[in-house]
C-alpha cells in the first residue's frame, strides 16, 4: 500500500531524513514516533508529497509519489491527512468543511455530498454542531471535524501528524476513540504520536525514528517489550513513566 525506499531529505545543508525505509501495507495500522526533531512529521509529510524528498522512492498503491510527472493533487484526494492544528477553512460551516472537497475534487452532487457528511459527523457524535463554524467548537471537536472531512474524500490510507498534540487532555480521548474506531474497521493508517497507550492498544508496527533516521520498525509487542535500541530504551523510560 506504501512503501518507502532509502528516503533522504536535506534542508539546505542540514539533513532532516536519511536513508529511511519502512513500508505499511493494506489494513495495516503503523505508529511513527521518537523525540522532539527526530523527522517524524516531516516523515509523513513526505508520503503524500507535502514534503519533497532529495533521494529515495516513495509508493502509495501504483502511484509514485517522488515522480515529477505524478499528479499529486489526485494522489492526494485519495489519501487522507489529519494536522495537529486542523487545518479548517474558518470562514466555512463543519458542513461546508465537509462538501467542499467531494464536490470540487470528487464531483459529487451538493446531495450527495451532504448526506455523506451527516452521516459522518453523526459518527464522531457532532451532528447538532454541524452548522456551527469551526472557532466555535473546541479543540477535540475541531480535529473530530478534520478526520470527518478526510473520511468524506473515501480515502484508501489516512495519514495523521500528532493529531492530539495541540489537545488539553481531556480532549485527547475523544479524538483517539474515533481513531481506534478506524484502525479496527481496517483503515489503512500511518500515525505520527507520543500517545504509547494508543500505539499499544491499534498499532501493528512501531517505527522509531531518531535524529532523521529509523532506528527501530518491529511488531508493537516486541517495541514496547524489548526495544534493541539504547536510544528508544530512553526513550520509552521516559515517556512510560510519566
Amino acid at each position: 500500500m506504501i512503501t518507502l525506499e532509502n528516503v533522504s531529505k536535506w534542508y539546505g545543508e542540514f539533513r532532516v531524513l536519511t536513508d529511511c525505509s519502512t513500508k505499511v501495507d493494506k489494513g495495516e495500522v503503523v505508529v511513527v514516533c521518537g523525540p522532539s526533531g527526530s523527522g517524524k512529521s516531516t516523515l509523513i509529510k513526505c508520503v503524500n508529497g507535502l514534503e519533497p524528498v532529495q533521494e529515495g522512492k516513495i509508493m502509495v498503491e501504483d502511484a509514485e509519489v517522488t515522480a515529477r510527472r505524478t499528479n499529486l493533487t489526485k494522489l492526494r484526494s485519495r489519501i487522507g491527512m489529519v494536522f495537529q492544528h486542523f487545518e479548517l477553512y474558518p470562514h466555512m460551516s463543519v458542513r461546508e468543511n465537509l462538501c467542499l472537497g467531494q464536490q470540487k475534487v470528487l464531483g459529487r452532487s451538493r446531495d450527495e455530498a451532504n448526506a455523506k457528511a451527516e452521516a459522518l459527523i453523526d459518527r464522531v457524535g457532532l451532528k447538532p454542531h454541524i452548522d456551527k463554524f469551526p472557532g466555535q467548537l473546541s479543540g477535540g471537536q475541531q480535529q473530530r471535524v478534520a478526520i470527518s472531512r478526510a473520511l468524506a474524500m473515501d480515502p484508501i490510507a489516512m495519514l495523521f501528524d500528532e493529531p492530539t498534540s495541540a489537545l488539553d487532555p481531556e480532549m485527547i480521548n475523544e479524538v483517539l476513540d474515533v481513531m481506534v474506531e478506524l484502525a479496527q474497521e481496517g483503515m489503512t493508517m500511518m500515525v505520527v504520536t507520543h500517545e504509547m497507550g494508543f500505539a499499544r492498544k491499534v498499532a501493528d508496527r512501531v517505527v522509531f525514528m531518531d535524529a532523521g533516521a529509523i532506528v527501530e520498525d518491529r511488531e508493537t509487542e516486541a517495541f514496547f517489550g524489548n526495544p534493541e535500541s539504547e536510544r528508544a530504551q530512553d526513550f520509552l523510560s521516559k515517556i512510560l513513566n510519566h
